[in-house]
């Protein structure tokens, strides 16, 4: 899996590179189809923000959140994509579930 950790207008910090290191190990826990995450660190005025894009078999999915302090934002942009990748496999499960059903009955 490839993972990229950029700022805009920030210097990446050796301390923001293992906090999102961490948390990248609960994404891959959940799923080992991980292709790539791509983490972008910016701060705007008082705001600082995180979005991440995370690529896994079949989608891309995006997450993006605003916080005062960084950690929390990266923390948010994690659980925002864990919510959105357990939602992306019960999917996938169902619509497999639902061929084999069908193959079952028609087959």
């Amino acid at each position: 899996m490839q993972f990229q950790l950029s700022g805009r207008q920030i210097e990446v910090t050796q301390a923001l590179r293992e906090h999102a290191t961490v948390k990248l190990e609960r994404l891959k826990r959940l799923d080992d189809r991980l292709i790539s995450l791509v983490i972008v660190l910016s701060v705007d005025k008082l705001q600082q923000c995180a979005e991440g894009t995370l690529g896994v078999t079949g989608a891309v999915l995006h997450a993006e959140a605003a916080e005062a302090d960084m950690y929390t934002s990266i923390d948010l942009v994690f659980d925002k994509l864990v919510n959105q990748l357990r939602k992306h496999r019960e999917k996938v499960c169902d619509k497999h579930q639902r061929e084999v059903r069908q193959e079952r009955l028609y087959g």
